[in-house]
């Protein structure tokens, strides 16, 4: 399957990444990518850019080097309501929104308190994506994950840096594997991307598509393979 975008990067305004917006976008469409989506992290993760950034983003145009790109947020899961760390409205006028726990920013609880986080957020009308929920330092109940992204329309992330030899989120691969068996069982789409915090990074699902590839998974139930379906479940072209 081709890969034509990949929905989850970051840039230097999020504090520990390396490229700025213009590099990023070269190196997507040097790739063949279709579209790009800038996803920021937002004002809890430490060293992060402002809320005036987030604010602002009305000024950059979507079509840059022959390609979409949207511009939104990774933002961050504070507490086991799902209360997250940007404002409602300012979250609305996203044209993405990326949901996930970060260690700096909310304690891991018990697997029930972690579920309930998640359902929670996925609850939000203005989130679109459940990142990277594989790490094993927020255990998780799988099958009400991915019940409730059935539920609320929200889009699962396999996470290529989660699987990455040097990833910092624990033994994900495990995870991963439970998590795409029961979206098969129950027809809930994923989205495959990069977590590209690197230029040379944008596109990279070197470790998710061997994965997908090893478990055989449909290709009907991955986004990536075409705008059309992502865009049912993006901010910016959602119809309702």
């Amino acid at each position: 399957m081709k890969n034509i975008l990949d929905s989850h990067t970051h840039t230097l305004a999020s504090g520990h990444a390396y490229n700025t917006v213009y590099e990023m976008v070269r190196a997507a469409a040097d790739k063949g990518l279709e579209l790009l989506a800038l996803t920021e992290h937002s004002m809890k993760m430490p060293g992060t850019c402002h809320e005036f950034y987030f604010m602002n983003l009305k000024v950059l145009p979507r079509t840059m080097c022959g390609i979409e790109v949207l511009f939104g947020v990774e933002a961050n899961i504070m507490d086991y309501d799902g209360t997250l760390d940007m404002r409602q409205d300012l979250l609305e006028r996203m044209d993405v929104v990326i949901a996930s726990m970060h260690t700096p920013c909310v304690k891991s609880g018990t697997k029930e308190e972690n579920t309930r986080a998640c359902l929670k957020t996925m609850e939000n009308p203005a989130v679109n994506i459940l990142g990277h929920p594989d790490d094993s330092r927020y255990p998780v109940d799988y099958e009400a994950l991915v019940l409730g992204a059935k539920e609320n329309h929200v889009l699962l992330e396999l996470n290529n840096s989660s699987l990455h030899p040097l990833g910092a989120r624990k033994d994900p691969l495990p995870n991963d594997i439970v998590m795409l068996e029961l979206c098969r069982r129950y027809e809930v789409p994923v989205i495959m991307n990069s977590d590209a915090h690197c230029a040379e990074d944008v596109g990279n699902h070197q470790f998710t598509d061997l994965l997908i590839s090893e478990l055989d998974f449909p290709e009907h139930l991955i986004v990536n393979r075409s705008l059309e379906e992502y865009k049912k479940y993006t901010n910016r072209f959602r119809k309702n």
